[in-house]
């Protein structure tokens, strides 16, 4: 006698890409909808941040809580600093931990992992066990803006440095289908932004420059005219971020390709938008509502 045929084991990957990783609760909620349920979830940076919450079972909650977010709400999760980052880290994780993910991530209700980086050798990270609060914290410290995390005796840094959507690691976690959400498809030629749109984003420096300490305070342009001169040091470390995150993640999609991925477009938004989280949230629901004849055509969800 046969056996019975198992269920294929469907992997959810959510990508890095800072502010623009809010998208992610949008896709979820869309796939969901659409009777789309993961059976494994991993993530790098934000993603890794997003899909915590997903595992723990927080995400509603979650997403009341981010299209909340006012660039005075975001400024005040902050600990501002130069040693190490611009952002030590702790206050927003403190946060999460009360709020959100206080557990092991053996305890979540779905299978997670999070990818960082090892500062010291290069390697690739797998955070599979242990404290979910210390693995999102080692994997969203983006080098420059979140101070590095001392965990399991090595110095941790962003895991989008080395593997920005984390399908390897999907695989490795026995996920015979694998789903991806790349959040920078879009953003190459467009990370510098236009005349017009430079207007619109030096009032949001201005929101920003009366919460920053005042040696931070030049990161961000003086004025329109200077703005229009020369990007801000946020600019082009985000704009170097973004050139980074699409060329690793085209090498690495390409020698070990998901199944399927969902590709947002989210070129408007900046490294740290997350006062914008409803436009995101949109963005990721008409992307993976885009997406749906595909993944149907595949078995999954409703048809």
């Amino acid at each position: 006698m046969m056996p019975p045929k198992r269920k294929p084991r469907l992997a959810l990957v959510l990508g890095s890409g800072s502010a623009r990783g809010w998208a992610h609760i949008g896709v979820i909620k869309a796939l969901e909808s659409a009777g789309i349920r993961p059976d494994i979830v991993c993530g790098t940076s934000i993603g890794a941040l997003v899909g915590a919450a997903y595992a723990a079972g927080e995400l509603d909650r979650f997403e009341q809580w981010v299209r909340t977010l006012s660039v005075r709400d975001v400024v005040s999760l902050m600990d501002f600093h130069l040693n190490g980052g611009m952002l030590k880290g702790e206050r927003l994780m403190s946060f999460f931990q009360r709020h959100f993910m206080d557990c092991p991530i053996e305890a979540l209700k779905l299978p997670f992992a999070a990818v960082a980086t090892d500062l010291h050798t290069g390697q690739e990270v797998w955070l599979k066990e242990g404290s979910t609060t210390d693995a999102v914290r080692a994997s969203i410290a983006l080098p420059g803006l979140f101070s590095p995390v001392w965990l399991q005796e090595r110095l941790l840094v962003d895991g989008g440095l080395v593997n920005p959507v984390p399908v390897t690691l999907a695989r490795a976690m026995e996920a015979d289908i694998v789903l991806a959400v790349d959040l920078n498809t879009d953003i190459l030629g467009r990370h510098l932004e236009t005349h017009a749109q430079q207007k619109v984003r030096s009032s949001v420096g201005s929101a920003w420059r009366a919460h920053l300490p005042p040696a931070l305070s030049s990161l961000l342009p003086a004025s329109h005219h200077d703005v229009a001169a020369m990007p801000s040091l946020i600019d082009i470390l985000s704009s170097s971020i973004n050139i980074m995150q699409v060329r690793i993640t085209r090498s690495r999609m390409a020698g070990d390709p998901a199944d399927a991925v969902i590709a947002p477009r989210l070129a408007s938004l900046g490294l740290l938008d997350f006062h914008r989280a409803g436009h995101a949230i949109e963005q990721g629901v008409a992307a993976a509502q885009a997406s749906l004849p595909t993944l149907q055509g595949m078995g999954l969800g409703r048809g």
